[in-house]
């Protein structure tokens, strides 16, 4: 196995990660400015929250990395009122992501990904109800979460998809330099 050169300020690891979300990210300014490229919705965000969590030594940068990154795509594609409840599931799916630290299986990442995208289904449908800002939600909290099941069919396929990336991606990275196999 190769190592890469080592550096006191950022390991391999974490800097490998930190480019991982950083790509993650990007696809979902793809999404938003590029519409048609993927479906509507089928963001890596919740991908990014476990794949954060499961591996990230330092628990603050797995609640900081993710957060971070999604602030600053938010700041180009826009903020709106629903931000605070969103960076809550963001950092609840992190947490969901500590229990797949050195358990990482297909099984394990599926099952919290479709976990947390449940979860921010539930949420966020909610808090959308009582600002009821759309019809849907003026119409009462069923319309609300009946118009919002095709978000979510979208949200679990991006989850599902964008999860097998990044931790496929990073487990078969890991064979190929095993510096990174070590927690930074």
């Amino acid at each position: 196995m190769q190592h890469f050169p080592q550096n006191n300020t950022l390991s391999p690891r974490t800097g490998l990660l930190i480019a991982m979300i950083a790509f993650a990210v990007g696809v979902r300014m793809v999404i938003f400015y590029f519409p048609g490229v993927f479906p509507y919705n089928f963001t890596p965000v919740e991908a990014i929250a476990l794949f954060g969590g499961a591996y990230f030594s330092d628990r603050r940068l797995a609640f900081i990395v993710p957060l971070a990154a999604m602030f600053l795509a938010d700041l180009v594609i826009g903020l709106h009122p629903l931000i605070p409840v969103i960076y809550g599931c963001i950092a609840a799916s992190v947490l969901l992501g500590f229990a797949l630290r050195d358990k990482v299986s297909i099984l394990r990442v599926a099952g919290c990904g479709i976990a947390g995208s449940l979860m921010f289904f539930a949420v966020v449908s909610f808090a959308e109800w009582l600002m009821g800002d759309t019809v849907y939600c003026r119409e009462g909290i069923v319309s609300c979460y009946v118009a919002a099941i095709p978000f979510l069919k979208a949200w679990l396929a991006g989850t599902l998809v964008w999860s097998a990336v990044l931790f496929g991606g990073f487990e078969v990275m890991k064979q190929r330099w095993s510096s990174l196999a070590t927690s930074a």
